[in-house]
């Protein structure tokens, strides 16, 4: 009978016994469905809190601070820290939340500051340096990878502190990497339930960085976007001011046809003209190009046109004009900058024209051959170096006058490199000899015809290619 029973009783236990570890299966997978769920929610909430700080528009040192308390909070760890490179291959921490451990052991005479732990922990971590292969930051750094370390005690990259405050029982130190750029480490300290952290606690923390990660890449692009929208600002109204200086129109004198081009390769540029009336019967012509672009090249530009304004009208002569104006722009002029200009005086009286070169392009003259009348090209200039190259007394020795009879039906064209040094697609240049060619071409048209004509072949030898340069046109015809 008692084997009857027995027999009955392995019987149903068999029967019980799947569905018995069924139940317990279930219930297994239902907890790590709580642990994940957990998990996910966990990431979810440290996502809106950095998102929250981005919307706050936090500084840098405001968003490390958000990004560790967010890690304590969602971690449950009691202290928190980050670390980023500060330069030559060393490490400091950045912000830190509790009392988290000093990488290093601390010397002798701070361990009677412990009474405010907090403030001085902070302290010593943001004034702590070390180099980035140490410790446990040193092996997420060389890795790559995230660092559990669930018994610090038996770690030696673990610093024993001999305060028991400062005691590490367990670690988490994670990557904080988005894309190709890292950002630092981030790392927690002792578990609040006084139990070690577990993979599970890693793969959080691993979670929680690349989001952290994501908010600091996002910081550094939304600051990126406010520079950027400041600069083109700042550039729009450099480019306006520029505009500003350059003539607005052209003198009105009976006997000249003047026009004028410019055309910047960036918001600003620093390339120069300015036509000006000298007397009833003189007009006053320079083109200049200064060293470099952007605003320092515009700047230079503005402050060489003033001076030129004020200079000329007391000198008779261009090349003593560049001379005062060499000698006034010295204390402008760095060692790396330095501008090229040529200045011509036009006198409708004596029929002529003066330059003065300091370095720039030769002017160019077109005139009719009075036995053929064909129109001749002809590069004419004087010797003379750069503005703001030499001392005063060397540049003043080498600038010189040169005059040119300037008759009815002449043509004068002054430019910059940007127009004869403009490359096509295959990097050869316009030339002068092409800009020579185009304004024999088109001698016989008004200034305003003229530019048009030399900006139409520029750019159909130009092509697609983009503006590397400056450029500036002036033209004037003796009618």
């Amino acid at each position: 009978m008692q084997l009857i029973i027995l027999g009955i009783l392995l019987g149903v236990a068999a029967m019980l016994l799947p569905v018995y570890r069924a139940r317990k299966e279930n219930e297994r997978l239902d907890e790590e469905r709580q642990l994940v769920s957990q998990e996910r929610q966990l990431v979810v909430d440290f996502m809106h809190h950095m998102v929250e700080a981005l919307g706050e528009g936090l500084t840098r040192e405001e968003l490390r601070q958000r990004i560790v308390h967010a890690a304590i909070l969602c971690s449950g760890a009691l202290s928190a820290a980050m670390f980023e490179s500060v330069g030559e291959s060393k490490m400091r921490s950045v912000a830190v939340e509790g009392l988290f451990p000093p990488h290093r052991p601390l010397p002798d005479s701070t361990r009677a500051k412990l009474i405010t732990r907090a403030k001085f922990i902070e302290g010593v971590l943001r004034s702590e340096t070390f180099p980035e292969a140490e410790g446990i930051v040193g092996a997420v750094i060389l890795t790559g990878k995230a660092q559990l370390i669930e018994d610090a005690e038996h770690d030696d990259r673990v610093v024993k502190h001999e305060d028991i405050s400062l005691r590490v029982s367990s670690l988490i130190a994670v990557p904080l990497q988005f894309r190709d750029q890292f950002f630092g480490v981030l790392a927690v300290a002792n578990s609040a339930d006084g139990h070690a952290f577990t993979e599970a606690d890693c793969s959080l923390m691993q979670s929680l960085a690349e989001q952290a990660a994501l908010a600091l890449h996002n910081a550094d692009f939304l600051n990126y976007q406010i520079v950027k929208k400041q600069l083109d600002l700042d550039l729009s109204l450099a480019s306006g001011i520029q505009q500003m200086l350059l003539p607005a129109e052209m003198p009105k004198m009976e006997g000249i046809d003047v026009d004028a081009r410019y055309s910047s390769a960036q918001s600003v540029g620093g390339d120069l003209y300015d036509v000006f009336t000298l007397s009833d019967s003189k007009l006053g012509v320079a083109v200049a190009d200064v060293s470099g672009k952007g605003i320092p090249a515009s700047l230079l530009m503005a402050i060489c046109r003033t001076n030129l304004r004020q200079i000329a009208p007391r000198q008779g002569s261009p090349a003593q004009t560049l001379i005062d104006l060499n000698r006034v722009l010295g204390d402008d002029l760095n060692s790396a900058m330095y501008i090229t200009m040529l200045y011509a005086v036009i006198d409708l009286a004596a029929c002529t024209v003066t330059f003065a070169r300091a370095g720039h392009e030769l002017p160019l003259l077109s005139r009719r051959n009075p036995l053929t009348s064909v129109p001749e090209e002809t590069y004419v200039g004087s010797e003379g170096m750069s503005l703001g190259m030499v001392p005063d007394e060397i540049f003043a020795e080498v600038i010189e006058d040169h005059v040119e009879p300037f008759n009815a039906g002449d043509v004068l064209v002054l430019y910059t490199d940007g127009i004869t040094e403009a490359p096509n697609e295959e990097d050869k240049e316009f030339s002068g000899a092409r800009l020579a060619d185009t304004v024999r071409t088109l001698h016989n048209r008004s200034a305003v015809e003229l530019n048009d004509g030399i900006l139409e072949n520029l750019h159909r030898f130009t092509g697609k290619e983009p503006q590397r340069d400056d450029f500036t046109l002036v033209a004037v015809k003796r009618t």
